[in-house]
């Protein structure tokens, strides 16, 4: 036996020399060749939310999404890294305000530094990507605000999007749905603005691949559903014959009572039931499996949608960094852009960045607490770049003038 394990181990260093010795000599003679150390600091900009009580307290999101993606990423670049003598180093900021936010940015800034991970809400990420000073002086990722209007209206020059939309979210839906002649929807919303804005990317979606919309129900009351959902729920989704239900309640208040407790036996969808994702614990496919035991192996719990923003924007950075050879913000900026820029994130396909918007393209798992369904673009759905637009706003669809450049 001891003789095996050995043999094993002698097999497996041979095979990681091998890899690595093949991924030097992909990398450009510039950067393989150099012998200049760098140290690429990334700052964690985080501020903190206080959620509105809900009903059901049974699936807390953890504190620490987004920072475990980012220390996982960390690691796993400097693995990489210290072949081209390349260190990584994360520091993590919590700002309350919009104000402190836009201080330690700019203190962030005048250390020399321009790489910046914004776990922000859409308001502050909007303000602190247009503050003077800031504003085209650094690279900042957002890895945790859907909101389509940061897409379409708000984009700046500088301000990358690894998050998918609320758009993006809603068309994998909807091309399930109509890949599976699902095409007659009620849609239930609560009462949060991020549900309005959910519903909204809904209609949007039927509009544009040919769902009916029989009837949109707003969730006004404040009954306590955990008690009566049998009762009040199938006489709320009373309606036309549809055949399906789709949810719009991002902070879980009357959706997750809502499968089983139809007045039509329906499936549900959307927010709730069949939901679409950046990322879930249960994707496995094309090697994602490595990935989730990694990060339960950092975090002791599953990877979510935030974490796995933080960890693409990291490895993001680095594969920009691995490229090019340098760090600087303007170099790696507009290598994101280009044509030869792409990047292998455990989703069965090359990702990259819509130069149009700054968002990176990417697709979308469907899942269900327990499984992976199916991943968006569906089949059939063609476009004339990339089938990954398919998914959100398209060239034509945004207003706003992003360049390419810092």
């Amino acid at each position: 036996m001891k003789a095996t394990m050995t043999s094993i181990h002698h097999h497996n260093t041979v095979l990681a020399i091998i890899l690595m010795a093949s991924f030097l000599f992909t990398v450009p003679l510039a950067s393989a060749g150099a012998v200049e150390s760098l140290t690429i600091p990334i700052l964690y900009l985080h501020q903190t939310i206080d959620r509105p009580p809900v009903l059901s307290n049974i699936h807390v999101p953890p504190k620490d999404s987004g920072i475990k993606g980012a220390e996982l990423a960390i690691h796993d670049s400097n693995t990489t890294g210290r072949f081209l003598n390349h260190h990584y180093q994360l520091q993590y900021i919590s700002a309350n305000d919009l104000k402190t936010a836009q201080q330690q940015t700019k203190q962030w800034l005048q250390q020399g530094h321009q790489l910046i991970l914004a776990h922000l809400p859409a308001k502050t990420l909007v303000s602190l990507a247009n503050t003077p000073g800031i504003q085209g002086k650094a690279i900042l990722i957002n890895i945790a605000a859907k909101d389509d209007e940061l897409r379409t209206q708000h984009c700046t020059t500088g301000l990358l999007h690894v998050i998918p939309s609320r758009a993006m979210l809603a068309d994998a839906l909807a091309q399930f749905l109509v890949v599976k002649r699902w095409r007659k929807w009620l849609l239930i919303r609560g009462g949060m603005p991020e549900d309005k804005a959910f519903a909204k990317a809904i209609k949007r979606s039927a509009k544009r691949f040919g769902g009916k919309l029989l009837e949109e129900k707003h969730w006004r009351f404040d009954t306590d559903l955990r008690r009566t959902a049998q009762q009040e729920l199938p006489l709320f989704t009373q309606t036309d014959d549809y055949d399906i239900t789709l949810v719009a309640d991002e902070a879980g208040d009357v959706g997750e009572y809502i499968p089983y407790n139809t007045w039509r036996p329906r499936p549900v969808a959307g927010t709730q039931g069949l939901t679409p994702l950046g990322w879930h614990a249960v994707v496995e496919q094309w090697g994602a499996i490595q990935l989730q035991n990694r990060f339960r192996s950092h975090a002791q719990r599953p990877m979510n949608d935030i974490d796995y923003a933080a960890w693409v924007a990291v490895r993001a950075i680095a594969e920009a960094v691995t490229r090019t050879g340098d760090q600087d913000a303007s170099t790696l900026y507009s290598y994101l852009f280009s044509e030869h820029y792409e990047l292998a994130a455990f989703k069965g396909r090359k990702l990259s960045f819509r130069p149009w918007n700054g968002q990176l393209r990417q697709p979308i798992p469907l899942v269900h607490p327990r499984a992976l369904v199916s991943q968006s673009p569906q089949p059939g759905f063609l476009h004339p770049h990339s089938e990954l637009d398919t998914l959100g706003f398209d060239k034509a669809e945004v207003s706003c003038h992003y360049r390419l450049t810092l």
